[in-house]
């Protein structure tokens, strides 16, 4: 009877953790700096409110960048 090796699921899939990490920090500090945002515009400080939307936008898209790699993983490991 033949043994079957079985691989290390984690092994197999570190880029995928990595990639879902990446796109939790970035999606976190997307919301903060909204929230940020939205405290800047309470006090009538616009221009600091802009600026946190600027950078909770850039954060968005960091993750949005780590989302495709990870879908791009899973259709090449199946």
């Amino acid at each position: 009877m033949k043994k079957e090796k079985f691989s290390n699921p984690i092994d197999k899939n570190i880029k995928g953790i990595e990639n879902h990490k990446k796109a939790a920090s970035y999606l976190q500090a997307a919301a903060n700096h909204h929230l940020e945002a939205a405290t800047h515009h309470q006090e009538g400080n616009h221009q600091k409110a802009a600026q946190s939307t600027i950078a909770a936008h850039g954060n968005f898209n960091l993750a949005n960048k780590a989302q495709k790699k990870d879908i791009k993983q899973h259709a090449i490991n199946g």
